[in-house]
């Protein structure tokens, strides 16, 4: 059965699917997990590449997307962060996987769903969670968090060019009035802008939304399980959209750590020994065909590494 007719494109339209399947290189008896399954597009891919004995473990922290899980036995959605990764295979009696695919960032349902607050271009609360089980929301951290950690964000997470103006303005006009709704900050703060005010609004969401979702800190834990879980030979393809997670992705890809510091012997050779081939040099980014249409996959970057 094709699989790609059960997902759900309205949700999200699946990123460098083809280039995925063939990164993966799938076993057709193997096992192996969707770590961002979203509408199911790149699950569904998975699927029609297993045989019976195959199994795929999906998992996916926001809520809504377990509307669009796959009626199929070899198929288990989990409703969690992805950085809980052993723990849940562990529970579903899986200690070794054959491939695993993760496609950060946010999924066109959620940019699209108003009351997520995700969108610069919609007004809703200033809410950004992933997992509405969560406590923490953009409006908090706008209204709580240091001058100082605002900078630090605004400037890691959203490279925003003038982050310390934005984070001094930001805490002097919380103390008369809170910040709620995506437009009233931006009503607020449009003073601000630099350049292009979509581009400029996008990219201090961005922050917000990596922070509220600590993406980065999920990134990592994520990763830092894989050597344990893939089995040799079995591939790790990651679909990032920020040159932050990009650097961690290649960095851990190339090393098995997120530290960029190269220790060599007194012979100049590496002592940095890591768990993976790297497979791709360089990331695979979307093909024009692909960009007409679905422009928002245009900041996509592909790495794939087989463990060693």
């Amino acid at each position: 059965m094709n699989y790609m007719r059960d997902s759900n494109p309205a949700y999200h339209i699946p990123v460098l699917l083809s280039e995925a399947m063939d990164g993966l290189n799938i076993r057709a008896n193997g096992v192996y997990v969707d770590c961002t399954f979203g509408g199911g597009g790149h699950s569904a891919q998975i699927l029609y590449h297993l045989n019976n004995d195959g199994r795929l473990f999906a998992f996916d922290q926001d809520g809504d997307a377990k509307s669009n899980s796959l009626p199929d036995e070899r198929f288990v959605f989990i409703p969690h962060n992805f950085r809980h990764l052993t723990r849940f295979l562990r529970l579903n009696g899986i200690a070794a996987i054959d491939g695993i695919l993760a496609d950060l960032g946010v999924s066109s349902h959620q940019f699209d769903e108003a009351t997520r607050g995700f969108s610069t271009r919609l007004d809703a609360n200033l809410d950004m969670r992933m997992d509405r089980r969560q406590s923490l929301t953009a409006e908090i951290i706008l209204n709580t968090y240091s001058e100082q950690k605002l900078q630090e964000m605004f400037g890691l997470y959203g490279e925003v060019t003038n982050a310390k103006t934005l984070s001094r303005t930001i805490v002097n006009l919380r103390s008369k009035t809170p910040f709620r709704t995506v437009n009233s900050f931006k009503q607020a703060t449009a003073d601000l802008v630099r350049g292009n005010p979509n581009k400029y609004y996008a990219q201090v969401f961005q922050a917000l939304r990596i922070e509220v979702n600590d993406e980065a800190g999920a990134l990592r834990e994520m990763l830092e399980q894989v050597p344990m879980l893939l089995r040799p030979g079995g591939r790790i393809v990651i679909i990032s959209f920020h040159s932050l997670e990009d650097r961690i992705v290649k960095q851990f890809f190339k090393t098995g750590q997120f530290e960029e510091k190269e220790e060599s012997d007194p012979f100049g050779n590496s002592k940095v020994s890591s768990p993976f081939r790297v497979i791709t040099k360089k990331p695979i980014v979307p093909s024009e065909n692909e960009l007409r249409v679905n422009p928002r996959a245009r900041s996509a970057r592909m790495r794939i590494a087989e463990k060693i």
